[in-house]
């Protein structure tokens, strides 16, 4: 994996899927490091994944927003409350426990898998906003896309910050991006529909992996030439695989992007682990 070209390759490819399912591709980028690279130190395969998460997302976002379905007004609110874990998780990744916390995460991930699998159900028609329950905890939003479909629902703003704030912490723990996380929170919790999660979770992804990118950088965990090489050679191939991800977004049906997502947490619940009790 260390041929240039084979890391423009393996950037496209996760580009293309993490953008897809609006998670960032650091599920599939971490395990490939781990393996190819066994002696970068975890802070530096953590720092180089959230750096091409954060191109990927970056990406992403710009393809999203030219479709219309990103919801800027929870985006932002999600994204801001992410910044504090992010900050933190990223100078905590040489004093907690690795082995404690990836065994715990891990059977986590692996019941949330589940439950995606379990609970997947066919796509609801939309719905006028009027139809919505209503409650003083519900944010009501409608939102039309570029291709003029309009997504009516509401969410709980206040589970919303907690989730984010657990996922800021989390993220740069593993070096995932968060958004395998966000992702199906936002759906299966906050009753976001899909597309316009997978999207928001890129915007919210984009602002989250960028201030964790600044905060390894000033740790001190990119002044390798090799770390540099490898975050500049899966970046070219990521952000055109980004641009890929979100057009295919809009031709795969709901259901097989939920099933998807599923597979990729129970993915990142076997890497972690094996990690915990290697």
């Amino acid at each position: 994996m260390d041929h240039f070209g084979i890391l423009i390759l393996v950037g496209l490819i996760i580009g293309t899927c993490g953008t897809l399912i609006g998670a960032g591709g650091g599920f599939l980028l971490v395990p490939l490091l781990l393996l190819s690279f066994p002696q970068l130190s975890p802070e530096v395969v953590t720092g180089i994944s959230i750096a091409v998460v954060a191109a990927n997302a970056i990406s992403g976002t710009v393809a999203y927003a030219r479709s219309g379905r990103i919801d800027y007004k929870a985006g932002i609110v999600f994204a801001v409350f992410t910044i504090p874990g992010s900050i933190i998780g990223v100078y905590l990744t040489n004093y907690i426990p690795r082995r404690v916390f990836d065994v715990g995460f891990g059977v986590l991930l692996v019941v949330l898998s589940a439950y995606l699998f379990i609970k997947n159900r066919k796509p609801k028609a939309a719905v006028p906003e009027a139809a919505l329950p209503h409650s003083d905890k519900l944010t009501h939003h409608t939102l039309t896309d570029a291709g003029g479909k309009t997504f009516s629902y509401a969410y709980n703003q206040t589970l919303g910050i907690i989730i984010s704030v657990l996922v800021g912490f989390i993220s740069p723990l593993l070096g995932i991006g968060g958004g395998i996380i966000h992702v199906p929170a936002m759906v299966q919790w906050l009753q976001f529909p899909v597309y316009i999660a997978t999207a928001t979770s890129h915007f919210i992804l984009a602002i989250m992996a960028t201030i964790s990118v600044a905060v390894h950088f000033f740790n001190g965990d990119y002044e390798s030439a090799q770390v540099l090489r490898l975050i500049g050679g899966l970046a070219i191939g990521v952000i055109p695989g980004a641009q890929l991800g979100a057009a295919l977004s809009h031709r795969i049906p709901t259901g097989v992007i939920i099933k998807v997502l599923a597979v990729c947490l129970a993915l990142v619940a076997l890497r972690v682990l094996w990690s915990g009790l290697g």
